[in-house]
């Protein structure tokens, strides 16, 4: 797993500056004094028990964790689902966010008690763009085609595609079951734009996956300059926390670390 940090994008000249923590001080926001709860926002096709392992392991750091399971069905309605367990903790929060989820925390991060943001393999997208916006700006997943679509307007993967794309470097069983229990998501939430961009406030980490077939690895690197984001690489696909959950786990712990203080 390769740490850098960056700054600046390429693409726009957009530059984040880093995040002093003395000014978390001044201000009265969190700081690390006590120890922060870490609240997952899962993405599309998984949800919260898919982050298990990770959950075993922060559990192990003595972490309080919550896995949301937000619906996909708009954007609104997935950030009030992360709002209402972001206001039921007592401290201090780092959010994570996983694909989609990373537009879910961008606009809910904002949150008083919201110390730092984690992206894993995610959009990050700026003021009035869309998860679609976001996704524009790197090359097309092949995965678009192979969208089947219901009555009410959501998105499913197929076996094939789940097994293509989504979960090419977990086990043939561990495919089946998730093309079995995947959540859908509906095409309209991709297409909600963001009012709030967090990370222009808060510290973000940025885990890039290098073998990811739904959100381009250059398009990820990209996204975490932009965002000034802590980047750690990880050799997996897009569900890290099922093939990875170690250095999944680790970066989100690189994000505890300094929010503790450490």
């Amino acid at each position: 797993m390769n740490e850098s940090r960056t700054n600046e994008s390429p693409r726009t000249g957009y530059r984040r500056e880093p995040h002093d923590l003395s000014a978390d001080v001044v201000a009265g926001r969190p700081n690390g004094r006590s120890t922060p709860t870490v609240v997952i926002v899962h993405g599309a096709w998984v949800d919260g028990t898919s982050w298990r392992e990770v959950i075993a392991l922060l559990h192990v750091e003595g972490l309080r964790v919550i896995a949301v399971q937000n619906p996909l069905s708009a954007l609104g309605d997935d950030v009030d689902a992360v709002a209402r367990v972001i206001e039921r903790q007592p401290g201090p929060i780092v959010l994570v966010g996983h694909g989609y989820g990373g537009t879910v925390i961008t606009q809910v991060g904002d949150h008083s008690t919201v110390a730092a943001l984690v992206y894993i393999a995610a959009c990050a997208p700026d003021i009035g763009e869309s998860t679609t916006d976001v996704e524009a700006l790197g090359p097309s997943s092949p995965v678009i085609s192979r969208f089947e679509v219901d009555a009410g307007g959501f998105l499913y993967l197929p076996l094939a595609a789940v097994r293509e794309f989504l979960a090419h470097d977990l086990t043939a069983a561990e495919v089946r079951v998730l093309a079995a229990a995947q959540p859908p998501i509906r095409a309209g939430a991709l297409l909600d734009r963001v009012t709030k961009a967090a990370w222009r406030t808060k510290p973000s980490w940025y885990a890039v996956t290098d073998e990811d077939r739904i959100i381009s690895p250059g398009l990820q690197r990209e996204l975490a300059a932009r965002i000034g984001a802590h980047v750690l690489s990880l050799h997996a696909g897009h569900l890290p926390f099922l093939s990875k959950p170690k250095e999944t786990a680790e970066v989100i712990l690189a994000a505890v670390r300094f929010v503790r203080g450490r």
